[in-house]
């Protein structure tokens, strides 16, 4: 899979549990302790989160990070 297929792939799945826990992209950015505008890249799979992100929007998501990697329907 390419860089650019694997950050959409994350960014996407990123959504898609924010968005069944009723997150906005702000609250998401607050409880991870990440600035919004970053998420929003993130999630559109401009920007290449970090581990300490990684684990972050994994724990303000309140799922364990390696469920940010599974590609299909989120469990939320």
């Amino acid at each position: 899979m390419a860089k650019r297929d694997v950050l959409k792939s994350f960014g996407e799945r990123v959504r898609e549990i924010r968005t069944l826990k009723r997150l906005s992209q702000e609250e998401l950015a607050r409880l991870a302790k990440i600035d919004r505008t970053y998420i929003g890249g993130i999630e559109r799979g401009e920007r290449n989160a970090g581990i300490k992100n990684v684990w972050r929007i994994a724990d303000a998501l309140g799922v364990p990070a390696a469920d940010l990697f599974r590609e299909g329907s989120a469990n939320g």
